[in-house]
């Protein structure tokens, strides 16, 4: 139903951190109407170019500053994903995507309240590297 919501337009690029590129990101908006703490996020998967992105190379960040793993986020109820704020996902990779068009999925699984399954969003992306 909130499938649109994942995977913001034009958001994915390279991090570069202090002048080197330590991976990628990319932006999703929640697919619930309301908030949730991150320790509501079930679960989030990436694919590039049809590879699955490895688990422990996701992280995940509600405001930009502070970073979890999805193993940490089980335990964090003092962040809030905001409705109409999009949750930061990094993908820690040497040297992030290589210059070009690429074809990124991003899957969100999130846990809600009054609802007793799993919500899953899938959206897919051309993204150009410059």
């Amino acid at each position: 139903m909130f499938d649109n919501n994942v995977f913001k337009k034009d958001s994915c690029k390279n991090t570069v951190i202090d002048g080197k590129t330590v991976g990628f990101e990319l932006e999703t908006y929640i697919t619930y109407y309301r908030a949730i703490p991150l320790s509501m996020v079930n679960d989030i998967r990436v694919k590039v170019d049809g590879q699955e992105v490895p688990r422990e190379a996701i992280r995940c960040s509600a405001e930009g500053e502070d970073w979890f793993t999805l193993d940490e986020m089980t335990t964090v109820t003092t962040y809030k994903w905001e409705y109409d704020v999009p949750l930061k996902i990094r993908v820690v990779q040497d040297g992030g995507l290589l210059a070009g068009e690429h074809d990124v999925e991003l899957t969100v699984v999130t846990r809600t309240a009054y609802i007793p399954i799993p919500i899953q969003g899938v959206n897919s992306r051309k993204v150009t590297i410059a």
